[in-house]
């Protein structure tokens, strides 16, 4: 059987992390395409939620944003492509456990595989250490986001999209009512409206520059 090495249980300490078990933490660093009898799946699903509550946390005493922008900037601090920038900050990928045929498909840099590893470390460090050391970890390894005010320029158009799921509201529908000029210099006319909300209109050169400036004129109406 696999055993954590000490190079890789000296990283994790020198990360932040506290080792106690070896195998939990050799399987939060095990790829499913090893086949061994534990990897880092499980692991994953629980440092996915110990991450949001953290962040979520952070974000509620440092802001008084409403629901709506707290909820844009918590999706943009624990997305996928976050947690895979913090990992690969840290060294993770070498020290991630991945087939011959998984590694040369690409999987030590792939977003997906980095980002579960990274919250498959966070479940293994609340199980072993509980809440209030996977938060402080999570604030210093995520800080450099956190400052950086990530999630608080979007497109307009994931804005608006974030904003009404944030606030419980249906998707934007956006809908083409007026088309104007030779093909060469169309004018497109969008309106987006939210239900139960309100709608806003704009118009550009095309029909997706529309689309972005509506959005944008909702989010500066109703945002």
């Amino acid at each position: 059987m696999s055993a954590l090495s000490d190079e890789t249980r000296a990283w994790l300490e020198k990360t932040g992390f506290t080792v106690k078990d070896s195998e939990l933490w050799l399987a939060a660093l095990t790829h499913g395409s090893l086949g061994e009898k534990r990897d880092y799946e499980r692991l994953e699903f629980l440092g996915d939620r110990v991450l949001g509550l953290s962040i979520a946390q952070w974000l509620y005493e440092q802001s008084e944003a409403p629901e709506g922008k707290l909820a844009q900037r918590l999706n943009a601090i624990v997305s996928r492509e976050m947690c895979a920038s913090v990992a690969r900050g840290i060294g993770l990928s070498d020290h991630m456990r991945i087939s011959k045929q998984a590694r040369a498909d690409g999987g030590k840099d792939s977003d997906n595989i980095l980002g579960d590893v990274m919250e498959a470390l966070l479940g293994a460090q609340f199980l072993e250490n509980g809440f209030k050391a996977s938060r402080k970890l999570i604030q210093i390894l995520w800080r450099p986001a956190l400052e950086s005010g990530a999630g608080e320029s979007k497109h307009p158009k994931s804005a608006l999209q974030e904003w009404a799921a944030g606030n419980r509201r249906k998707p934007p529908e956006y809908e083409v009512i007026d088309r104007s000029g030779p093909d060469h210099a169309a004018q497109f006319t969008v309106r987006v409206s939210v239900h139960k909300v309100g709608e806003a209109t704009a118009t550009a050169s095309s029909k997706g520059e529309a689309e972005k400036a509506a959005a944008k004129k909702f989010m500066e109406k109703f945002g």
